[in-house]
This record gives structure tokens, C-alpha cells and sequence, in this order.
């Protein structure tokens, strides 16, 4: 034989040992014969999975998981914060605005009594302005009334020669007729 047929009868024979029933009928990693290693290098992948995942899996995703933890606590004392100085905020707007609000009341107040007063003052100018008027009329009226009483008594006589002339004609004297005049006014 060659040195290349013998790794093919090797083959063969290995073939026929199976197809001739030689071989187990047993699912592989429950045979018993490679049970022992099958064993050994469960262990073995095992302890190095463990080590792996205790040593570097584990301390990364613990170190993820408190920085997350630490992110998390940070970002709510944050919002608490710019809640507390939102807070503050309106709690300053709305003080401003009171404020504001009442200052402008004052203000408001302020006028409207400044005004008041303005206009108090400048009726009373007006009321002792046209109570001097109307004092100055009263006055005026009253001489042209004493005037024209006064003269009422001329015209009266005057009218009266006139009537009488021209009725009667006679010509009466100027004394008589004032003493009729001044008769006839008084009763």
C-alpha cells in the first residue's frame, strides 16, 4: 500500500463502524464515555465566564448604572432648583405688580385730589369773580332804578302837562302838576 491510501481506509473503516452499528445511539453530550470532559470544560468555561462577567461586565455595568443613578439625582435637585427659582420669580413678579397696582392707585388718587382741589380753587375764583360781577349789576341796577324812579316822577309830570294841554288846553303850573304826580304815587 501507498502512504496516500492508508488515512482513506482509515476513513473506510471508521465509515463501516458506524453504518455496521458500533457506534452509540446516545444524544453526545449525555454519552458517558465524554462525560467526564464534557464535565471538566463546562467548569472550566464556566469559572472563566464568572471571572469575566464579576470582574469586567459587572463593575462597568454597576459603574453605568450609579452614573445614571448620580444623573438622575443631579438633573432632579437641577429641576428643583429652577423650580424654586421659577418659583421666586413669580412670587418677585407678582410683589412688582401689587406694588405697581398700588402706586399707581396712589398716583391715581393723588390726581384726582390735585385736580379737585384745582378745580375747587379755581370755582371758587370764579364764583367770588362773578359774586363781584353780579354784586357790581345789583349795584348799577339799583342806581339806574333810583335814577329812573327819580325821573319817573319828571317824566310823569311831563306827560301829564302834556295830556292836560292838549285836552284842556289850559296851561297848568309845573307845581301842581308834580304835586299830583307825587299824590297819584303814593296811594
Amino acid at each position: 500500500m501507498d502512504e496516500t491510501s492508508q488515512p482513506t481506509t482509515e476513513l473506510t473503516e471508521a465509515l463501516d463502524h458506524q453504518a455496521h452499528g458500533e457506534h452509540s445511539n446516545v444524544f453526545p453530550p449525555f454519552d458517558t464515555e465524554h462525560f467526564a470532559s464534557q464535565i471538566l470544560w463546562l467548569a472550566i468555561s464556566f469559572g472563566l465566564l464568572y471571572y469575566l462577567v464579576s470582574k469586567v461586565a459587572l463593575p462597568r455595568i454597576a459603574g453605568i448604572l450609579e452614573d445614571r443613578h448620580d444623573r438622575i439625582a443631579w438633573d432632579r435637585s437641577e429641576a428643583e432648583r429652577l423650580k424654586q427659582e421659577s418659583d421666586d420669580a413669580v412670587a418677585a413678579y407678582e410683589r412688582a405688580l401689587a406694588e405697581a397696582r398700588e402706586k399707581a392707585h396712589a398716583i391715581a388718587k393723588e390726581t384726582t385730589d390735585k385736580l379737585s382741589a384745582d378745580v375747587a380753587a379755581k370755582r371758587a375764583v370764579v364764583e367770588a369773580d362773578l359774586a363781584g360781577k353780579l354784586a357790581a349789576a345789583e349795584e348799577r341796577i339799583g342806581t339806574i332804578k333810583a335814577e329812573a324812579l327819580a325821573e319817573v316822577g319828571a317824566i310823569a309830570s311831563e306827560t301829564t302837562s302834556a295830556i292836560v294841554s292838549t285836552l284842556v288846553d289850559i296851561d297848568v303850573a309845573k307845581d301842581e302838576i308834580d304835586g299830583a304826580v307825587a299824590a297819584a304815587r303814593a296811594s
